[in-house]
């Protein structure tokens, strides 16, 4: 069983929990530029596993599809249930093509509306984003998408530090 999603990462920094003097609020400088990552992610609850794909395409039925293409090579031979949300391209044309040749084995289970809560990707994406970008300075577009990169890598080779997030799906 897997669960996919995706999320936008944005090279100006956000701040987050942090330690400051009181009453002066921390300041992270920025590059003005909107740089912006776009992740689709899957999480193998029982292994744990994860698989990412990174890039700044759109999210759609086309880009979708290609990461269900790196999904459905990964998993070869293999059923697959994959729990995703309801984005609009997960019904589109384009997935519905796919399933034509791969729905024999790749089942798409859609949560309920508007319940992140229930998707298993969503809290690795804090643990990413409190481990790469938050209250971080990116100089360089390069920089961030390296720093990024690097921390989805991270996780990857050693999926025992998001192991506690995946408790609550077992």
């Amino acid at each position: 069983m897997l669960f996919a999603d995706e999320a936008s990462f944005r090279q100006d920094p956000t701040l987050y929990q942090t330690w400051a003097r009181r009453g002066s609020q921390p300041l992270v400088p920025t590059t003005g530029q909107r740089n912006t990552q776009k992740i689709f992610g899957a999480v193998d609850i029982r292994r744990p596993e994860v698989h990412f794909v990174q890039g700044e395409a759109m999210f759609n039925g086309q880009t979708y599809t290609a990461f269900l293409n790196s999904l459905a090579h990964r998993y070869r031979r293999q059923e697959v249930f994959l729990v995703h949300d309801n984005a609009p391209y997960h019904d589109g044309p384009e997935v519905k093509a796919w399933l034509g040749d791969y729905g024999h084995r790749f089942h798409l289970v859609s949560l309920p509306k508007y319940s992140p809560d229930l998707n298993a990707v969503e809290r690795i994406w804090h643990h990413v984003r409190l481990n790469a970008t938050h209250n971080r300075y990116f100089p360089t577009k390069q920089e961030f998408i390296s720093t990024l990169g690097g921390a989805l890598k991270d996780i990857a080779e050693n999926p025992e530090q998001i192991v506690g997030y995946l408790n609550p799906f077992l």
